[in-house]
């Protein structure tokens, strides 16, 4: 390039000194360099130009997508319904955000608002269509309830289903009953009023079954066998010699046998371990709970007619009610899953209009904070857990 701009120079110089050619002006060495470089520079330029190859087209990086990031917002408090008496809260018992949004929000488990009620049976009169005593029901009232639940679009659970729900929330129909039959009965009572709903609807009993060794056990224990084999009635535990509650004043040797005593018997002669305690005479207390987890019992039931139940949700009391002397508080056992409350068939009938009501409120109420619950979980639970699950084909 050097040598070319010189050689260029040298010419214009040359063809200024003609010997024909009239005075010409002084030329500015430096300006003619500065032109002849120009020149040979858009020359080559348009050179190179014209023989370089097509550059490629470059295709656009996308732009990432965007992650959430910064503190996760405040998540709403528990649904509070109206209906249930001031004193009957709900209590929840898992204490880690994260798992429980997952199991809530998974859409392979049970959707919110799924709700289960809990009713305990004692004594069905027959020829009577409402019985005076109020821990039994009339043989007309029982059926009017049955068809009633039927109507409402509950179906019967049994302890077992109720025990997964409760704890991760695993898949019930979205109104559900659990159907306690309290105490050692006959085939015969399960036959008559029970049977018909479990031939047409598939609908179990659960049995809460007292493990004393005495005349009643030794005959109504073969044809209760075999109402377990057939699947019909699920046998869980109503303590042993069940006469004498269970609570804080019992000694360790008391509560421990209790407990031994019918889950040895249920393995032996039902071939199961149970997973519920329906409490004997409805005593508890915080020792007695305790225990009852030590023997792996999930789930617990009290006498008291709080509420119906919903997954982390329980209704149960803080503080002792003057109004319902009978209804002991329940709180304070610091473990809602042992003390489930439980209707009595009387007081079904005026409440299912109520429960459904609570059902269709708490689904409402969780649509309604889903995003902030999403977004709770996507900046403060993904990061461990991964992204709630898809729907299993």
């Amino acid at each position: 390039m050097r040598l070319f701009l010189t050689f260029t120079l040298f010419a214009v110089l040359l063809a200024s000194c003609g010997a024909d050619a009239p005075p010409a002006p002084t030329i500015d060495a430096n300006a003619a360099m500065t032109q002849a470089f120009a020149t040979v520079n858009a020359a080559m330029t348009a050179t190179a130009q014209a023989s370089a190859p097509e550059a490629p087209t470059e295709t656009p990086i996308p732009s990432a997508t965007p992650t959430r990031s910064g503190p996760p917002p405040a998540l709403p408090p528990a649904y509070r319904s109206g209906a249930l008496n001031p004193l009957d809260t709900p209590h929840t018992y898992i204490s880690d955000s994260c798992q429980y949004l997952r199991a809530k929000w998974d859409p392979n488990n049970s959707a919110p608002g799924t709700i289960v009620m809990a009713i305990m049976f004692h004594s069905i009169e027959k020829g009577v269509q409402t019985s005076s005593n109020p821990m039994h029901v009339g043989s007309g009232d029982f059926k009017r309830l049955m068809k009633n639940l039927h109507d409402f679009g509950f179906e019967a659970i049994t302890a077992t289903q109720l025990a997964d729900f409760l704890d991760t929330n695993a898949k019930i129909p979205q109104r559900s009953v659990i159907l306690i039959q309290d105490d050692r009965h006959a085939a015969e009572n399960y036959n008559d009023w029970f049977r018909p709903y479990w031939q047409e609807l598939g609908w179990p009993v659960v049995n809460a079954w007292i493990s004393f060794d005495d005349s009643i056990r030794a005959r109504v224990l073969p044809e209760n066998v075999a109402l377990e084999q057939e699947g019909f009635v699920d046998h869980q535990s109503h303590g042993t010699v069940h006469n004498i509650n269970m609570t804080d004043a019992s000694s360790d040797e008391y509560i421990r046998s209790e407990f031994q005593g019918s889950m040895d018997d249920l393995q032996k002669n039902f071939g199961k371990t149970p997973v519920a305690i329906i409490w004997p005479g409805g005593g508890f207390g915080i020792r007695p709970v305790q225990i009852a987890r030590e023997f792996g019992y999930r789930i617990g039931f009290t006498t008291h007619p709080r509420g119906p139940i919903m997954f982390n949700w329980i209704p149960l009391a803080d503080a002792d009610d003057p109004g319902r002397p009978a209804y002991v508080s329940e709180g304070y056992v610091n473990d809602p899953r042992m003390v489930l409350p439980r209707y009595w068939p009387s007081q079904v009938l005026a409440n299912l209009d109520v429960i459904r009501r609570i059902s269709d409120e708490a689904a409402a109420y969780d649509a309604q904070n889903k995003a902030v619950e999403m977004e709770y979980y996507d900046i403060a639970c993904a990061p461990t857990l991964g992204p709630i699950p898809a729907v299993k084909p």
